[in-house]
């Protein structure tokens, strides 16, 4: 009789006792130093821990957990469930996304960066590019127009750049070569090295790249206002690990995208914007500041040319390159129009 008793209140309390939800962590690969690039993904795994009371988490490695140019390779295997990549590190891996890094496009602040990323990482063609490595587009890195921190005389002219050794990828490495410098596709931890040694002369980055990795400190001249174009940085998740996710634990990650993006623009702009100035000055680096007629010298020798060249290449690779061009200009024109053409 004791032993039915026992047995009967045993069960009476597994009806009440609820298991907690499993706990769930992801290893998120990223590189270089905590800096405004990675500060959405800080603030994600921040959001996320907080609403799942930490039954899920973000793990986040800078460099411990694969070279950045491998992010994709890592992800698309399951050695980790996040990471971040730049599109101009590897443009057959990720051919589609490639069209957010075309130079002159227009793209005039970081609101306009993010709705636009969003926008193309939505077309089918996108994601079945990203599919190959079993990746889907989280969110984008919006940043600011790239521009140029250089060593030795500063290149007053176009005309200068003739066999400038520069760093810079995708679009805005055709738009350096179309003047007739030398760009090279190194990646961003190498360069400040690159810089000192000699092998290259200047680097393109935004402005808290040229913080975080030192470049400013490294340079001589900055360009004010040179501006072809961005790179894309989107951070992925793998396609399995987020449909395996619980219902509450993927509620979590994808609700707190639009937060973590709103953090990110309010940090670049509160915050790296405001020491980039008083770091220059600091530095005693000289700017350089081009007429409107060289940018527009500038930006027809490369606009054109560059975007049609391609769409050649990826309609050849089976991409609907002409129709991602389209609604990227289009999308563009349409945001400007609606939001009064505003800057950053």
């Amino acid at each position: 009789m004791k032993k039915a008793t026992t047995l009967t209140l045993a069960a009476a309390f597994a009806t009440l006792y609820v298991a907690p939800a499993f706990a769930e962590q992801w290893n998120v690969s990223l590189w270089g130093k905590r800096r405004a690039f990675t500060e959405h993904v800080e603030k994600l795994a921040e959001l996320v821990d907080q609403k799942t009371n930490g039954d899920f988490t973000l793990n986040i490695s800078y460099g411990g957990l694969s070279n950045n140019r491998e992010n994709l390779d890592g992800l698309s295997i399951g050695a980790f469930e996040m990471a971040q990549f730049c599109a101009g590190y590897h443009r057959d891996k990720n051919p589609s996304i490639t069209v957010l890094e075309l130079p002159f496009l227009g793209v005039d602040s970081l609101e306009l960066e993010r709705a636009l990323s969003e926008e193309i990482y939505q077309h089918p063609a996108v994601k079945k590019d990203l599919a190959r490595w079993n990746a889907t587009l989280l969110m984008p890195s919006p940043m600011p127009q790239y521009n140029i921190v250089g060593k030795g005389e500063p290149l007053t002219s176009l005309s200068d750049y003739d066999g400038f050794t520069v760093r810079a990828t995708g679009g805005i490495g055709e738009a350096m070569e179309r003047v007739g410098a030398v760009p090279t596709s190194m990646s961003a931890t190498e360069v400040r090295q690159a810089l000192d040694s000699g092998v290259i002369q200047g680097a393109a980055f935004a402005p808290h790249a040229h913080l975080a990795f030192g470049t400013v400190e490294g340079g001589q001249w900055w360009t004010t206002n040179l501006n072809p174009g961005t790179v894309n940085c989107p951070v992925v998740v793998n396609t399995d690990a987020l449909e395996s996710l619980s219902d509450e634990h993927r509620e979590a990650l994808l609700g707190s995208v639009d937060e973590a993006l709103n953090h990110y623009i309010d940090f670049y702009q509160n915050n790296t914007m405001a020491r980039w100035q008083p770091k220059l000055d600091e530095e005693g680096i000289e700017t350089v500041t081009y007429d409107e007629d060289e940018i527009a010298d500038f930006r027809g020798r490369v606009a054109d040319p560059v975007a049609q060249a391609w769409i050649e290449e990826n309609n050849a690779r089976g991409l609907p390159a002409q129709e991602l061009y389209d609604q990227t200009v289009e999308f563009i024109e349409t945001y400007k129009a609606e939001h009064g053409g505003a800057t950053e």
